[in-house]
């Protein structure tokens, strides 16, 4: 299937997301070594749920993070909570195949996604949260100029211990001067 470069980076680019995707973020979002730092861990996900999320979230600014070697779907990103009075959105990712795990291309696609957020659809603040065991993707925010702005001690239980989730959110001037 040709997907549709939307954001093109240098390793990969984002194309909208696609029902006939649904059996490959089924098996990642079955996968626990993959949902372990997501909200949905505890959640059973079969291909035809998975196909009606997939259709839900096409229409927005959903994508599927695709490599540009070879046109391999390997993960996620969107915008989400978007609020046009107050300019703010959350951000959202994970790279579903682990193979491609801490080589750069959550860090491009999250680029990718602000500068589009900031730059096309008038974004003043994105946000995102992440749990504080999570210690690669922590870094990776900060390194793309995300700030913490606050914390819920001992909000989420994984691996048998309680972990702090942390809030973090960027300016565009953060995100431009870094």
């Amino acid at each position: 299937m040709a997907r549709i470069r939307k954001l093109i980076g240098k390793k990969c680019f984002l194309s909208p997301m696609s029902p006939d995707d649904a059996e490959i973020y089924a098996r990642w979002l079955n996968d626990m070594e993959v949902v372990r730092f997501l909200t949905m861990a505890s959640s059973v996900i079969n291909v035809g749920n998975e196909r009606k999320i997939l259709e839900e979230l096409a229409g927005n600014h959903n994508y599927g993070i695709v490599t540009l070697e070879d046109d391999k779907l390997i993960g996620t990103c969107g915008l989400v909570n978007m609020d046009s009075v107050n300019r703010s959105a959350e951000i959202g990712i994970f790279i579903g195949d682990k193979a491609y795990w801490h080589q750069g291309y959550g860090s491009e696609a999250m680029t990718l996604l602000m500068d589009y957020g900031f730059r096309y659809l008038n974004i003043h603040n994105i946000f995102l949260q992440v749990y504080s065991f999570n210690e690669n993707a922590v870094e990776c925010y900060r390194k793309l100029g995300f700030r913490e702005v606050g914390r819920r001690r001992q909000a989420v239980y994984r691996d048998m211990a309680f972990h702090d989730v942390i809030f973090m959110d960027i300016l565009p001037d953060n995100f431009y001067k870094r």
